[in-house]
């Protein structure tokens, strides 16, 4: 039998991390991570103090790659509205779209509740100022926010339950996009 390769905190944290996306916050169980990564649950204790360490990573995984490292993709972008493209194009990509998805319904669980809250208030906070830098009222800009948040979730949504009726994503995009900014938008064209 070959040796056993060492596995990092990071290791197990992606494990769980793809885990959140195939099962929720159920299918992150030290046993299964174990026989997924070759190894067994000594090292899984030689990380994290117990399974909540692991999930509280994962979640907080989820937040930095699908939150903060898209947000940071998106300020790359001068242009305001290839900035709103970019962002959904983004958001709308597994496997992070597949960990919103299998978080809702443990959305109560006390880890898992702060994250959301965190994650969703940072979203549409982002998504806010995205709107007013196009030159929505705050108001307005708070209304549009809240509506490409549940087309980015009703999305998610239906990839999950019915990916063979969603449209090719570069159009669906673009509609969304025009339908978002459409109407009272000074620098929209």
């Amino acid at each position: 039998m070959p040796p056993r390769k060492r596995l990092s905190a990071q290791d197990w944290v992606d494990a769980a991390y793809a885990a959140l996306g195939d099962g929720g916050v159920a299918a992150v169980a030290v046993e299964p991570l174990a026989v997924r990564l070759g190894t067994t649950k000594g090292s899984f204790y030689w990380h994290f103090a117990g399974r909540d360490a692991l999930l509280a990573a994962a979640l907080a995984h989820w937040e930095r790659v699908e939150t903060e490292a898209v947000i940071a993709l998106g300020d790359t972008q001068p242009d305001r509205l290839a900035r709103m493209r970019a962002l959904l194009v983004l958001a709308l990509e597994p496997p992070g779209a597949s960990v919103e998805l299998a978080l809702q319904p443990t959305a109560d669980h006390p880890l898992v509740a702060p994250v959301l809250r965190r994650v969703t208030r940072r979203r549409l906070e982002y998504l806010g100022t995205t709107f007013r830098d196009l030159g929505f009222s705050p108001e307005e800009s708070e209304r549009r926010s809240l509506l490409a948040y549940t087309a980015y979730l009703g999305h998610t949504q239906l990839m999950h339950a019915t990916p063979d009726l969603l449209p090719d994503l570069s159009g669906y995009v673009d509609t969304v996009v025009a339908a978002l900014t459409r109407g009272g938008c000074p620098t929209c064209g």
